[in-house]
């Protein structure tokens, strides 16, 4: 891609009012944004390993943004029918089809390769695309609906 090539279009999902949180980061901002997501994933609903679960694969898709696509990236975070939903996108050189295609659990003695493995697994569900112009991973998780109201 060269400055004369137009921006890759990203997906759009359109969102509920349910807004969260809508924030870019870089490495400095890790840890506050993963605790904001914390707090809100909370007071959606989720507690005990599936908040944990939830936090840790939203963490892994953060780092992987600072680490991997460029230095920084942009989160949203957001309550849809139900489900808790985070999308993360950076403007990397993307992921080679291989390794997303690559769903083995990494070697137990492999320093790196853990995080979209580790965001698969802990999610209910996971979408990535990507492209020379970035990536953009949305997962999900379902949320009591009896708490929605604390979230929103």
């Amino acid at each position: 891609m060269t400055n004369a090539d137009p921006p890759t279009a990203r997906t759009v999902v359109p969102i509920e009012s349910s807004l969260l949180i809508a924030e870019a980061f870089d490495q400095a901002q890790v840890t506050e944004l993963r605790h904001s997501v914390t707090s809100c994933a909370h007071a959606a609903g989720l507690d005990g390993q599936r908040l944990d679960d939830f936090v840790l694969a939203v963490n892994e898709l953060i780092t992987n943004a600072v680490r991997h696509g460029g230095g920084q990236g942009w989160l949203r975070l957001w309550w849809r029918s139900g489900e808790l939903v985070c999308e993360v996108a950076d403007h990397g050189r993307g992921i080679s089809a291989q390794r997303l295609g690559d769903r083995s659990r990494p070697a137990a003695d492999t320093a790196g390769g853990w995080g979209l493995w580790l965001a698969r697994e802990l999610s209910d569900a996971m979408e990535v695309e990507t492209s020379a112009a970035g990536t953009t991973v949305r997962i999900s998780t379902a949320a009591p609906a009896g708490r929605r109201a604390r979230a929103e």
